[in-house]
């Protein structure tokens, strides 16, 4: 192919090896108003790839670019990129920074209240007049002056930051969150996470909000292997015992005696549907889950009463008690039961049984299996969508998935030197369910000893699950000198950032980071250069398959005949690379990736591996580690 001239706005010097041809397939993705689904390996430049001819288009045909991520550190390479090109060509232009309207919110205690509670609270405060950060946006019908000052003088200095808009809002007693709504609305560029377009009620009254509709918008949507689970994760809906416990507790308080009567049936109702049986009829204790289907709740709860009669009655309910306390749980089960009628196709209806704190939690789940019965609308109506990840292989599935008809379709190389990554598979162990045991397990603390030993520096070593992580954890640090740190379950902000930190500065002498392939340090996170020399991954993050994996199989299996691909394998399979990817960030990185689990070498697991990657499957680890460093200066 002819190298391709930059964009007008392309902010650096020079564009480098693949980052071309992605640019070449956005400017024909823009001009013909269609969707690119693209594989774009990390440290190719996708981000100003995306950003420099999206913002050309959009100035010259008056769009808005929405890029959209699922992460606050994609958000800040994305206002750089900007901040690049506005200082490089002088141009002006409006960027928001446009993050959840919980974390923008003032009120002391919000970031304790689940998502659901605080959108009735701030809704109920601001019927009620209580918020005056709200109250403080508007004189009489028009903006206040403190209001029109503020946003004139954030203006004209943007990019600014989600953190710096909310720091200027504090401090000018405005509402953050309504102060970048109204800079949205003259922007040309809004980073946002995905919920913004792909949550139909947030997308509406957003694109109203900015004078928008989905025919101006330019979409770039960073990270995409995480859309389909963040979408499915959008469309679903729970109903446990503990929420209809809440809400008979709120029944008793606001003294809603009959609807206490019919709550406590509810309740009755959904222990009867949790009675497991085995094939002989038997009662099964313990943990389980199975198939319901929507007449078999709804005729349940219309032994109660009339199920529409009685969805209402909790709604209304529900409103008034938001009234007293902002947030009721009396209205959540009445929101539930809305949703409980949708859509059969594309979702699936499931009631598990878990063991809890004071005894069994009963959950009924509403589960979204295609995220396409949510995403195709989106990528339809939109202008044109650029749709990206360093893991979207293969791209033909992604666009499926998502409902992309006649996508561009676009898979590219990694521009890395071959010679400055070695990739190996070690065919001795497995984390598979019929292969758990002690001898395996200690098997596998012994390999990854050896490994990380011979891995001259830091070490990242990602495990499954956090269950298997604990139990090789005390077996790989008997005899190791290097220092273990293993990643938590549960950390705050503030813990997750400490920790790396505390890795990073063990880069001198070499330190060893156990985290989990889905956790906290499996993507997302940069240690270039001397922070990470080495990843391991440990087994397949392949779960024993549940209904609900069951389901999505099947229904893949009926629409694509790729239910387990589609279903199951593809999308774990990416997870590992994510993982893996961690350790090369740059073209000047040199390091070794391991992935120790003898599936890998099956010729099923083996395909999924990017070409370009040249894995060697041996025994002979330790050497082969050992002569790369050797070779690399390690």
């Amino acid at each position: 192919m002819t190298p391709v001239p930059p964009p007008r706005y392309f902010p650096y010097d020079r564009v480098r090896p693949e980052q071309d041809k992605l640019i070449h397939a956005i400017e024909t993705t823009l001009k013909t108003k269609q969707c690119l689904v693209a594989h774009a390996p990390t440290g190719l430049g996708k981000t100003v790839a995306a950003l420099a001819p999206a913002l050309e288009f959009a100035m010259e045909h008056d769009k808005v670019v929405l890029f959209l991520t699922g992460r606050h550190t994609q958000h800040h390479l994305a206002l750089e990129t900007l901040r690049d090109i506005k200082e490089k060509h002088r141009l002006t232009f409006t960027v928001v920074d446009l993050i959840g309207k919980q974390w923008f919110c003032l009120q002391p205690g919000v970031e304790r209240l689940h998502s659901r509670v605080f959108s009735e609270y701030c809704k109920a405060m601001k019927a009620d007049k209580q918020c005056s950060f709200y109250e403080n946006l508007k004189k009489g019908d028009s903006l206040s002056p403190v209001t029109n000052h503020l946003v004139a003088q954030l203006q004209p200095v943007s990019p600014v930051t989600s953190e710096e808009v909310k720091r200027a809002g504090e401090n000018a007693g405005l509402c953050p969150y309504e102060v970048t709504l109204l800079l949205a609305a003259k922007a040309r560029v809004i980073i946002a996470d995905y919920q913004y377009l792909f949550n139909a009620g947030i997308r509406d009254p957003f694109l109203k909000r900015i004078n928008r509709d989905l025919g101006d918008c330019i979409l770039v949507v960073d990270e995409a292997h995480n859309l389909p689970d963040r979408v499915k994760d959008l469309g679903s809906d729970y109903l446990s015992t503990l929420t209809i416990g809440r809400a008979i507790a709120e029944a008793e308080k606001f003294k809603h005696e009959e609807l206490l009567v019919r709550l406590r049936q509810l309740g009755e109702a959904l222990m009867k549907l949790s009675v497991f049986t085995n094939q002989d009829g038997l009662p099964v204790d313990g943990e389980a889950e199975k198939y319901v289907t929507r007449e078999s709740f709804e005729e349940l709860v219309g032994r109660i009463q009339d199920y529409d009669p009685l969805k209402e009655w909790l709604l209304k309910a529900g409103d008034s008690i938001r009234e007293e306390q902002r947030s009721s749980a009396v209205g959540a089960v009445g929101e539930f039961l809305d949703g409980w009628q949708g859509d059969d196709l594309g979702y699936t209806r499931i009631l598990s049984r878990e063991r809890g704190r004071d005894g069994f939690v009963v959950t009924l789940s509403y589960r979204c299996l295609d995220p396409s019965v949510i995403t195709k609308e989106v990528f339809e109506n939109a202008h044109s969508a650029v749709v990206m990840s360093g893991t979207l292989s293969p791209p033909g599935m992604y666009a499926r998935l998502l409902g992309i008809g006649e996508p561009n379709l676009l898979q590219l190389e990694s521009p890395f030197p071959e010679e400055n990554r070695l990739n190996l598979i070690i065919p001795k162990t497995s984390t598979k369910f019929t292969t758990r045991n002690d001898a395996m397990w200690q098997e596998i603390a012994d390999v990854l000893r050896k490994t990380v030993l011979a891995v001259p520096g830091n070490v990242a070593v990602y495990f499954p699950s956090y269950a298997i992580l604990e139990r090789i954890h005390p077996l790989l640090e008997q005899g190791l000198p290097k220092t273990v740190m293993a990643e938590q379950r549960a950390m705050t902000k503030e813990e997750k950032h400490s920790f790396l930190n505390r890795f990073r500065g063990y880069k001198a002498t070499g330190a060893v980071l156990l985290g989990v392939i889905t956790g906290n340090y499996g993507e997302g996170v940069d240690l270039p250069g001397d922070e990470l020399k080495g990843v391991v991954v440990v087994g397949l993050p392949l779960s024993r398959p549940d209904l609900e994996t069951e389901a999505l199989i099947a229904y893949y299996d009926a629409k694509f005949r790729k239910g387990w691909e589609y279903g199951y394998l593809v999308p774990a399979f990416n997870k590992t690379l994510q993982s893996a990817g961690r350790c090369i960030r740059s073209s000047t990185d040199k390091g070794a990736i391991v992935f120790l689990d003898e599936r890998y070498e099956w010729p099923r697991y083996l395909s999924l591996f990017p070409k370009e990657w040249n894995m060697k499957s041996t025994l002979l680890y330790e050497k082969m580690i050992r002569e790369f460093f050797a070779r690399n200066g390690g």
